[in-house]
């Protein structure tokens, strides 16, 4: 075991995790695994999203430092949210297209739909609740909301993260504006805290696969009945083939074009933070892992991962966006609508906003789904028709969410020059060898 690769160790706990969740719950020991093996699996999430905030303070303060340069930050800006909103509303357009080809809407009986809706009425209910109160805010509130009026109160909640983004930005360009030898100080600082948090993900990274056997062994003790899942197999089979593509395929062949980096280079670089992703639901959880694999195993700059990561892990949601466009029409079909075409655009251009807007925790999608099947004019009671098996679905989405910020990163530095080969020393080997 100690010889084995990282992802190794994550896939090994990933597989026995499943396998004693569902012997415990076969056996009946849904009550042990609950008290007993998911308070680790707690443990660890926790310990990841404890670092998260310090981590985009420390890195993306060096790394705007590092730029020297407004024009360099404000390149590199227009470029990572360009490459975001055009991968968002591609998987927006192929999730759509994937759904109209596969209609698995058509194959929920009657029964089956009435089941879940009495099932999941008052769940479905909470989620279109919150989604009223993001519906009658101003169209330009989310300008405000970006805004923190009190810095610490923002750093107090991983859910701000984006106050926290435009605090850190606009304080790294304070730092560019003023004398060198007045920043210089201050740089070291946060260099240093950048240097210690990432040191922190070393060692958190020991108990990984000890973390993702535990949240997954939770995971199937509380998972719905198989039938249920049996029923909606056309739904999931859509929204995972079309997330698998967008991992296996789409995102590959953007890093070999823009990026001159072959596949399996990518792939096998990013394997760990993409397991991690599964298991967490969290792109903001994943975010420590996910720096760390584009910088030491993908190559790219520090400055450039530091910039865009931590704003992809805050508005770069394509895998959100994908499942958002399936489970609209989806539910369309299962209540007999017949989508025209211009219904299906507006539901390119809402859901590409609406993930945008999705925070980086598990379960946010879904209160943004709501929204969009509101533009559409679907029923949006139709939601307790998927929320049996959001909860898998949302650790597939997670995947492609962190995959297409790499990607993104990979690409940016690519652009600028700032894309070299992976350091020959990591921290991957480090914990091969039992070192940290």
């Amino acid at each position: 075991m100690r010889n084995l690769a990282l992802h190794w160790k994550i896939i090994i706990g990933m597989v026995l995790g499943v396998a004693f969740g569902a012997v415990a719950a076969w056996a009946g020991w849904n009550d042990f695994v609950r008290d007993w093996i998911k308070p680790f699996g707690n443990v660890f999430l926790n310990l990841l999203k404890l670092i998260a905030v310090p981590l985009i303070i420390g890195s993306l303060i060096k790394g705007v430092t590092d730029l020297k340069d407004i024009s360099k930050l404000s390149s590199m800006g227009a470029r990572t949210l360009g490459i975001y909103i055009a991968t968002t509303a591609i998987a927006v357009s192929i999730g759509l297209i994937a759904v109209n080809i596969t209609q698995p809407g058509h194959f929920v009986s009657k029964e089956t739909q009435e089941r879940l809706n009495s099932t999941y009425a008052s769940a479905a209910t909470a989620k279109i609740s919150d989604a009223e109160k993001e519906k009658s805010k101003s169209p330009l509130q989310p300008l405000v909301d970006m805004v923190p009026e009190n810095v610490f109160g923002a750093a107090s909640s991983n859910g701000n993260m984006l106050q926290v983004i435009f605090f850190v930005i606009f304080f790294g360009i304070g730092l560019i504006l003023i004398p060198e030898e007045s920043a210089r100080p201050v740089v070291a600082f946060f260099s240093g805290l950048n240097d210690v948090v990432m040191k922190m993900v070393d060692l958190i990274m020991l108990a990984a696969p000890f973390g993702v056997f535990a949240l997954l062994a939770a995971l199937i003790v509380e998972s719905p009945t198989p039938d249920i899942f049996v029923a909606l197999l056309g739904y999931m089979g859509t929204v995972v083939a079309g997330l698998v593509f967008m991992v296996l395929v789409f995102y590959p062949t953007l890093v070999r074009i823009f990026a001159k980096k072959s596949p399996g280079f990518f792939l096998k670089g990013f394997a760990p933070a993409q397991l991690l992703a599964f298991s967490t639901s969290s792109s903001a959880a994943t975010l420590p892992v996910s720096m760390e694999r584009v910088k030491e195993h993908l190559g790219v700059h520090e400055d450039v991962a530091s910039f865009v990561m931590p704003i992809g892990a805050t508005v770069n949601m394509d895998g959100t966006a994908l499942y958002q466009a399936v489970a609209a029409v989806f539910i369309a079909q299962a209540y007999g609508m017949d989508l025209s075409l211009g219904a299906q655009l507006g539901i390119i251009l809402t859901a590409t906003l609406a993930s945008i807007g999705s925070a980086a925790v598990p379960g946010a999608g879904m209160v943004m789904l709501v929204i969009v099947l509101s533009q559409a004019g679907i029923p949006e009671a139709g939601l307790a028709l998927i929320l049996a098996v959001d909860r898998p679905l949302d650790m597939c989405r997670t995947v492609a969410n962190v995959t297409s910020d790499a990607t993104a990163s990979m690409i940016v530095a690519s652009s600028l020059g700032k894309l070299g080969e992976p350091k020959p020393e990591n921290w991957g080997d480090s914990y091969r060898a039992g070192e940290v």
